[in-house]
């Protein structure tokens, strides 16, 4: 009931992931009709629903029966694998948290988002939006776990991790990342690669670019704005004349790959780190091919058991501080 376009695209996505992909999907929703044609899928009945805009901690705790909550629950007690929404990104977090539970020694769960990097695997930037608040070894943790996500989603053995900042010296930034790099440097266990900034985060010059979640947020946003307006420009010149629409006839067919690329809908969302359990947070407008592709993460990062190679690449690091 998650998402602005919900229920019937995720509905239409969950059904194509089971039908045309093979993967067994539950949905959590009420049993009243309200879902559409559900198809062959099971419903898990749920029925109260956390909105957009209410405050997530609250809801989470006196809705016991909403959507997000049940969800969680089921990953808990073993009836699902994986949980996935479209809905309130801190209710699912607040969900996934409360319910699912942190693996040990985990500080702050952590939102893992791609950034498309054309010709090469994405970035992680984490945290996404998570914990607008944190300390050094929050951030140093954060990396560990993204590091963790990267080798087993992209099977790359040693990724780099960088933190993002305002200059590439190790002097430049607040206080929090320059005490952060400061235990980076000692040695976290990750392959740390010094600071980057804003504009590199889709130059592949990292795997991973750590940051707290209000930056990391902001960076985020910033990002996809952009691309839109980039987008809707590129799209107005062509039409803009004969002569650019007879040129774009031919350059068009060229560009949707890298269109594809750059497509929120293709990146499978975001992963939340830190909890015992794989929990994939889709943005609030995504289509019947967005929960596909969710679903296809979701899927995948259990065959791969993702929470063990997070809880692995913790097992022995410094310890976060609460």
């Amino acid at each position: 009931m998650g998402g602005d376009k919900a229920p019937g695209e995720i509905v239409a996505g969950a059904r194509e992931a089971h039908e045309r992909l093979g993967i067994p999907v539950l949905l959590v929703g009420p049993v009243d009709g309200s879902l559409g044609d559900v198809g062959d899928l099971e419903v898990l009945p749920a029925h109260e629903v956390i909105a957009m805009d209410e405050d997530a901690g609250r809801a989470v705790r006196t809705k016991k029966d909403s959507t997000l909550v049940r969800a969680a629950e089921a990953v808990r007690d073993k009836r699902a694998s994986a949980m996935v929404s479209a809905g309130n990104t801190g209710a699912t977090m607040a969900s996934a948290l409360l319910r699912m539970g942190r693996l040990p020694g985990v500080a702050r769960p952590a939102i893992a988002t791609p950034i498309p990097v054309i010709g090469g695997s994405p970035t992680i930037l984490t945290d996404a939006g998570a914990n607008a608040e944190c300390r050094p070894e929050w951030l140093v943790q954060f990396g560990q776990m993204a590091a963790a996500y990267v080798t087993a989603r992209y099977e790359i053995p040693d990724p780099s991790v960088a933190l993002l900042s305002i200059g590439e010296e190790e002097t430049k930034g607040n206080d929090l990342v320059k005490h952060a790099h400061e235990l980076f440097a000692k040695g976290a266990g990750v392959r740390f690669v010094g600071n980057v900034e804003g504009r590199d985060l889709m130059s592949g010059s990292a795997d991973v670019v750590v940051a707290d979640g209000f930056t990391g947020n902001v960076a985020l946003k910033a990002l996809e704005g952009a691309l839109r307006a980039f987008m809707s420009i590129l799209g107005a010149a062509i039409g803009s004349t004969p002569e650019t629409r007879a040129a774009g006839d031919v350059l068009v067919p060229a560009l949707l790959p890298y269109a594809a690329a750059v497509d929120p809908d293709e990146t499978g969302g975001a992963m939340l780190l830190g909890v015992d359990g794989v929990c994939i947070i889709s943005h609030g407008s995504s289509s019947a091919r967005a929960v596909v592709n969710a679903v296809k993460l979701a899927h995948e990062m259990v065959e791969k058991d993702l929470v063990s190679h997070v809880r692995s690449a913790l097992h022995g690091a410094p310890a976060a501080g609460e």
